[in-house]
């Protein structure tokens, strides 16, 4: 039920017969590099070594299939940018909606609805999507962002050496667990206002990284969360994003939401909110 009714609400939504400049080739009209480029940076990224990440896991007992997530982020994560790479989130969100759901138990015939703003290439996506499979939870993850799924583009990922792909193409491979994943396109605001939602049991925030934007999304989530359900904020680094950082200091002064901070680089930090009342 909660299937069809995603699909009733999101489908159409997702297609646009007007011009937007997120359909016209918006990440480049080439490859950015060549395979071995990409094959040396996604080594290095997979090499590297998060302490506080470590802890997470072996506090919430749950560790994703790293070699599951180390081929996925290779075509989703592994691209050309000025910083370094870092697809930490990945096992961030895997662990902590595990350590979640089987304490919080859903009533019979209810499944869970994840909120993602900011899909990008699918990554953070899948990687619930595999929390939820793995734990034996019904559910689904409902992800927006301005890039469509189903337009074939560059994505600044090794899979442009092979010509364009839409975003359903780039994660082929997934099928199973992309048939857990609705894909809304659009600008998060936007389509927050069309979605009629009544409950999130769970989100990961990542789109616009203004204080306003993130209190915005935050407001919509809170307003349909009760007792337990948790948001996950990305990029909650100070000096690089203090939006972000400003909107979780006041979440947490302000609202009913316990919070509890990871730093595991200068470039990427998150925070996670875990509602205290309803």
């Amino acid at each position: 039920m909660l299937s069809r009714l995603i699909s009733r609400l999101v489908g159409p939504l997702g297609r646009r017969d007007c011009p937007n400049p997120w359909r016209d080739f918006p990440l480049g009209r080439q490859p950015r590099a060549d395979a071995e480029t990409y094959l040396r940076l996604h080594s290095q990224a997979c090499a590297a070594v998060y302490p506080e990440i470590d802890a997470l896991e072996a506090a919430a007992g749950f560790v994703i299939d790293r070699a599951w997530m180390h081929s996925l982020a290779l075509h989703t994560q592994t691209v050309i940018k000025d910083s370094a790479l870092n697809f930490s989130h990945g096992r961030v969100l895997y662990s902590v909606l595990r350590r979640h759901f089987p304490q919080n138990r859903l009533p019979t015939g209810e499944g869970a609805l994840i909120l993602e703003t900011g899909t990008a290439r699918g990554f953070s996506a899948l990687c619930m999507a595999k929390a939820l499979a793995d734990a034996g939870v019904p559910g689904h993850i409902l992800t927006i962002d301005v890039l469509p799924h189903d337009v074939a583009m560059y994505w600044n990922c090794i899979d442009d050496l092979e010509g364009p792909k839409t975003r359903r193409e780039l994660l082929a491979d997934q099928e199973t667990l992309l048939a857990r994943i609705v894909f809304a396109e659009g600008d998060t605001r936007e389509m927050l206002g069309q979605l009629g939602l009544s409950r999130v049991h769970a989100a990961y925030l990542d789109a616009q990284h203004t204080f306003e934007d993130v209190m915005a999304e935050f407001r919509f989530v809170a307003a349909r969360q009760r007792q337990g359900d948790i948001i996950v904020f990305d990029d909650v680094t100070p000096g690089l994003f203090p939006g972000v950082v400003q909107a979780v200091d006041q979440i947490e002064c302000s609202f009913p939401y316990a919070m509890e901070r990871i730093q595991v680089s200068e470039q990427r930090g998150y925070a996670i909110a875990a509602r205290q009342s309803d």
